[in-house]
């Protein structure tokens, strides 16, 4: 190792990835000082996000913290272990009890050292098929916004990134293909993939979503994607559709009474074409659908102001390498999801018990008063 020169090392450590370069950094001395060169970890963020690869881009990165650090935050996945327990034969169902006015509406009483606006968040996109950058996009702020204050602080809170029409191609620009020729599998018909699901398998196993939030004034990001599908529908909600999942759990001790929030990206292809091997026609899936949106355990969800509060704790919450450890930690809040739903409809359930004991309570009562009164005459 002595023997090669700085030039030499630097020119074989820039043909790393994020993770090998790391790994070589450990390797000895001479390795540690190149491996931290700003140069090496931004050629490894313009190749696993292309959208990083743009000059005002560059310079908020450099403003946040550098390259380095930006990989190390957006390359490990949100971790969330506390997910609350359901308090059961509860009316309330989380220890902490909140005004429904406090949870659903916005009031502009918060201090302006800790309001968070729209605009103090910028995404970065990329999508990926078979490690192949596929899209990207920039959005800086929140798009259809309306500023800090209007509707957007009390209505559902959503990001459209993405949203093409196969059916008007007239008014689709940038539209997204994936085919045959980018090595999707030839579909020969959609009887036989609802059959054997070798497309479905395919996009589950190649498509691969990153959407990075930084917030410049906090000098902070993190990536809300969970890289591969967390869950998605076949063939909904037409034959031809294809929906893909992703997302995190979200910290929210500070704004949801629940204390977590699930974060959704949903993606949607549609089949535009299954192709034919006589004419060499392709099988061709368009990108039809791309968007972000953020609901509590109750499956509710938030407005704009609780979904910004929500994005700005996520940005300082605990990250993991370890793709299973993650998919865990979402299997944990399904489960404590599902147990919710069963516990309101339980509570649903005795309620109704007890206004039928009620009713037939009522109702018997009545008809002993008149038959004592009749029973005078």
């Amino acid at each position: 190792m002595t023997s090669l020169s700085a030039d030499i090392l630097h020119d074989i450590l820039k043909r790393l990835d994020g993770a090998a370069l790391a790994r070589a950094g450990c390797a000895c001395a001479d390795l540690r000082d190149i491996s931290r060169e700003e140069e090496l970890w931004e050629n490894a963020c313009r190749s696993l996000w292309p959208s990083t690869d743009h000059d005002d881009v560059r310079s908020l990165i450099i403003s946040v913290g550098g390259f380095r650090k930006f990989y190390a935050d957006c390359f490990t996945l949100i971790l969330n272990k506390d997910i609350p327990a359901v308090q059961t034969n509860k009316t309330n169902l989380f220890a902490e009890e909140w005004d429904e006015s406090d949870y659903y509406y916005y009031f502009d009483d918060t201090d302006e050292l800790e309001k968070v606006f729209p605009s103090d968040f910028v995404s970065l996109i990329d999508i990926q098929y078979k490690d192949r950058a596929l899209y990207s996009n920039i959005i800086w702020g929140i798009p259809s916004s309306d500023g800090s204050n209007g509707w957007f602080n009390n209505c559902p809170f959503r990001i459209d990134v993405f949203h093409h029409s196969p059916e008007n191609n007239d008014n689709n620009d940038g539209e997204v293909f994936l085919s045959t020729i980018n090595d999707l599998p030839s579909v020969p018909s959609l009887e036989q993939e609802r059959k054997d699901g070798k497309l479905w398998r395919d996009l589950n196993d190649g498509i691969k979503l990153s959407w990075i939030m930084i917030n410049p004034k906090m000098k902070l990001a993190v990536n809300l994607s969970s890289w591969h599908p967390l869950g998605g529908q076949r063939h909904w909600p037409t034959d031809t559709d294809f929906v893909l999942r992703y997302g995190s759990v979200l910290p929210a001790k500070e704004v949801l009474p629940c204390q977590v929030a699930k974060c959704i990206l949903l993606m949607k292809f549609r089949m535009t074409s299954t192709g034919n091997e006589e004419t060499g026609e392709p099988s061709t899936l368009a990108l039809t659908e791309l968007n972000m949106q953020i609901e509590d355990m109750e499956g509710v969800h938030l407005n704009g102001h609780r979904s910004l509060l929500v994005l700005k704790e996520a940005l300082s919450c605990h990250r993991s390498r370890n793709y299973s450890e993650v998919l865990d930690s979402c299997h944990l809040y399904l489960r404590a999801q599902s147990q919710l739903k069963e516990e309101k409809i339980r509570s649903e359930c005795r309620f109704e018990t007890l206004c039928i004991v009620t009713g037939i309570t009522v109702f018997a009562s009545l008809c002993v008063m008149c038959y004592r009164k009749f029973d005078r005459f």
